[in-house]
């Protein structure tokens, strides 16, 4: 099935949020880089779950339990699947890329990393991957390096002979940039990492809904993913992690079920991804997110891929041949989503203007404050894409910001 063959009206069909008036204006959801919207399979899958298997997890001997852990289980190995993980043991369940980064920098970071070690980021890092980084920082006297971005959007890797050398420990890099669209190299990024023996850690959240993921051939040793970007209910989100890698990493929280035995004044722990996932975990969301890995699975990530390119493509023509005092942040080429600036608008400005007339845009500095001030704006507006928008909704979104522009000149 190509990109072509697929019936697109019939996929939004499946998003009910969609079909709605906001303002009396037919809603177009061009925010989906914050969070995506719910198919109706999905949100069926979580009914399904609460009318006839809710229960807790791992513990219970009873049939409703029983069920549970089934489906929670089916879920972890959905997402192994999804990600080309080489076993389900791979994928801890987490509350979504900012949990999954901290559990990183926590857990592993702690043990292993030590004064005079290097963390290399990268300067279009979103909060998620700078603040745990600095907060490990701070408790190990360890630096932090970061690789440059260039006035393009795309990164300097130029540079990385000289900051990626043997005392960097951890090389944690986005996939895709949520403000700028920018798709990093990322298989050439974990390359160069293992060559002087650094941890690879992805942040995938702009990424894994939207293309296909491959954890086996990016080399990766972590990455991690939000639900909510993808499909799925928010609260929930996976972390993989190489098994050699994990089989090292001290446990992040505890109690609950990551044990095998507690004795007053010692514990022991259990193997992977069990180890991890402390208290009761969420279990529904982890049925929610099985569910989006089914759904995204039968339309194809390929085929969302190419629909985002087309949806971009065309937003990117349209906005520079017909709407005056736009500019684009960001390179070229790029995933499903558009930074851009209106002259004449602050950026909260325009965002609530689109409001009035039914576009969910995105304006501020998008969780990248320092990439706002690398690039010397107090935010920008963004529209991001997926698959259940349309070329006719970018031509809405396209009078609606000529009109702003006339309002705000």
């Amino acid at each position: 099935m190509t990109s072509d063959s697929v019936n697109w009206e019939a996929v939004r069909a499946d998003f009910p949020i969609l079909h709605q008036e906001v303002r009396g204006n037919p809603l177009i959801y061009f925010d989906s880089a914050a969070s995506s919207q719910k198919p109706r399979q999905v949100i069926d899958a979580l009914s399904r779950y609460y009318e006839h298997d809710n229960a807790n997890v791992h513990r219970g001997l009873h049939e409703l339990s029983s069920r549970a852990t089934d489906a929670f289980e089916a879920a972890r190995s959905k997402v192994a699947k999804f990600l080309n993980a080489a076993s389900a043991d791979e994928i801890i369940f987490t509350r979504g890329t900012t949990e999954g980064i901290n559990l990183v920098a926590q857990a592993y970071g702690t043990r292993y990393v030590k004064e005079g070690d290097v963390v290399l980021l990268t300067e279009m890092e979103h909060h998620s991957n700078l603040v745990p980084w600095q907060l490990l920082a701070e408790r190990t006297s360890a630096t932090l390096r970061f690789v440059p971005v260039l006035e393009d959007g795309t990164l300097d890797l130029g540079k990385l002979p000289e900051l990626l050398t043997p005392e960097v420990k951890i090389f944690s890099f986005t996939h895709i940039s949520n403000s700028l669209g920018t798709v990093n190299p990322v298989a050439d990024l974990c390359r160069a990492a293992r060559a002087v023996g650094a941890l690879s850690v992805v942040d995938a959240a702009q990424s894994a809904g939207h293309l296909p993921v491959d954890v086996q051939a990016l080399g990766c040793d972590f990455l991690a993913l939000s639900g909510h970007k993808m499909c799925a209910p928010t609260g929930i989100g996976a972390l993989y992690g190489r098994a050699e890698v994990l089989e090292k990493t001290p446990p992040y929280h505890g109690g609950g079920e990551m044990i095998v035995s507690v004795s007053l004044h010692k514990s022991t722990y259990k193997e992977a991804p069990h180890r991890f996932e402390a208290g009761t975990p969420n279990i529904a969301g982890a049925v929610g997110l099985g569910a989006a890995v089914d759904y995204l699975e039968s339309i194809g990530r390929q085929n969302i891929a190419e629909h985002d390119s087309t949806l971009v493509s065309y937003a990117q023509q349209r906005m520079e041949a017909d709407v005056p005092g736009i500019r684009i942040i960001g390179p070229r080429d790029r995933s499903g989503l558009v930074g851009f600036v209106m002259e004449s608008a602050h950026p909260h400005d325009l965002t609530t203007y689109a409001d009035r007339y039914g576009l969910a845009l995105r304006g501020g500095h998008h969780c990248n404050q320092p990439l706002m001030k690398k690039f010397r704006l107090p935010g920008t507006s963004r529209a991001s894409f997926y698959f259940y928008n349309t070329k006719e909704e970018i031509d809405r979104m396209i009078t609606i910001l000529q009109e702003a522009a006339r309002f705000f000149s």
